[in-house]
């Protein structure tokens, strides 16, 4: 029989314990863990999770959580990600004092309401409650005047549901729309080719926080990693573009069947 708080019965789902805790994180010591992942793990107590006080950086999406107590505790708290839970609620999080990025997409949260306890979290800047593309949203989301509820309650933010809240589209966008305008051949010059130049010296992303800290970490290595993709596809870019112009120069031609 395996032990109560690992893996639970179905019915009773996982209860988070120091046990899973610092399998988890590695950590000796549950005051020591920084970052923590504990997505789709079934989860329907966080047990002793407010015994981790110097926690910046929690994902528990993907879980069964109908309540957030525990965290009323993590004073820490900079980045959270409860999406796709069952939360009717966030008022433990009106503690957070630090809490910055808050991801509650996908979940039962009904009204402007269930956001008043938000409002006095000074160093809130993102706020995501539906994810289009995961197909994750709130009843609240429903309504017609959702977004402009959402900045009268809560005027700090930046980002809501990945969209800055001043300007056109997300800041991804925003990137793509500046540089495609930079790299468009003037209109008095008419079409011309354009050879594209490193933004950068080589080696400019390859940075690294230079002081300790889990959030900064966690992102820089989710950061080299996409940087890893990219470099990879314009590799494979590259030898797709040279085998298309070896198979459409005039020594290949008559090679082509139609």
């Amino acid at each position: 029989m395996e032990p109560r708080g690992e893996k639970s019965g179905e019915a009773d789902g996982v209860r988070v314990t120091p046990q899973l805790l610092k399998a988890r994180s590695g950590e000796f010591a549950l005051e020591s863990i920084l970052l923590l992942k504990l997505q789709g793990l079934g989860l329907v107590d966080l047990g002793c999770l407010g015994e981790c006080l110097g926690l910046e950086w929690l994902d528990l999406s993907g879980n069964a959580l109908t309540q957030l107590g525990p965290l009323a505790s993590l004073r820490q708290l900079a980045v959270l990600n409860v999406a796709n839970n069952r939360l009717t609620g966030l008022e433990p999080l009106a503690t957070c004092e630090n809490l910055q990025s808050l991801n509650a997409a996908g979940n039962l949260l009904a009204g402007p309401r269930q956001l008043q306890c938000l409002a006095a979290l000074p160093g809130l800047e993102r706020l995501r409650l539906r994810d289009p593309s995961a197909r994750l949203s709130n009843p609240l989301c429903a309504s017609p005047s959702y977004w402009a509820s959402v900045r009268e309650l809560l005027p700090g933010l930046k980002v809501i549901d990945g969209e800055r809240v001043s300007g056109r589209g997300s800041d991804f966008y925003q990137l793509c729309r500046d540089l495609d305008s930079s790299l468009r051949p003037g209109s008095s010059s008419g079409p011309r080719a354009v050879e594209a130049q490193p933004w950068v010296e080589p080696g400019y992303w390859e940075s690294w926080p230079t002081r300790s800290s889990s959030i900064l970490e966690e992102a820089c290595r989710q950061f080299q990693d996409t940087l890893q993709e990219c470099h990879d596809l314009d590799r494979q870019a590259r030898d797709s573009l040279a085998q298309a112009e070896q198979a459409l120069s005039p020594a290949h031609a008559t090679s082509f069947v139609f």
